[in-house]
Formats: structure tokens, sequence, C-alpha cells
């Protein structure tokens, strides 16, 4: 984790044990040495409750639109700097 990014409110939901597909991109992440996006974690102790925003996600960034999927990541990141949240 970057120093400056905030530790979560809570930390068991970092820890959960559970092996699933969350659980293998968060264990790729660190080994790459890359910081993972506190929402993975969420994601991963909350499966049921987070589908809906992963599909969500998935079709307004990559679902038809007059914008390439290069365009819509890049205004993701510019907003996400603008706004501080490390994305």
């Amino acid at each position: 984790m970057r120093a400056d990014m905030k530790p979560m409110f809570l930390p068991e939901v970092e820890s959960i044990g559970r092996q699933d597909a969350y659980a293998a991109i968060i264990s790729q992440m660190h080994a790459a040495g890359v910081d993972v996006p506190q929402i993975l974690h969420l994601f991963r102790f909350k499966p049921a409750a987070t589908a809906h925003l992963a599909r969500f996600t998935q079709e307004v960034m990559r679902g038809p639109s007059p914008l390439s999927p290069g365009q819509r990541e890049l205004i993701a990141a510019f907003t996400s700097r603008q706004n501080a949240c490390p994305f």
C-alpha cells in the first residue's frame, strides 16, 4: 500500500480468507508490487452485494459507446486524479 493511501476502516474486510477470483487478482497485484484498490477488498468481502456494481462498471467502460474503451479509461483516470483518488 502506498504511504499516502489511507488504510481501510475495517481491516478484517481486507484479510478475509475466502479464495475466489478477487483473491487471485489481489494476490497478483501484491506480487507485482501494485497498490490494490480498496474497492477490490469490498468486492471480495461482499460479492453478492457488489456484483451489480461490477456489471455496471463493465458495461459503462466496455459496452457500446461513441468513445473507445481507452478514451473512457483516460477520462476515468483524469477524474480520479482531479479527485486525488488513486485509481
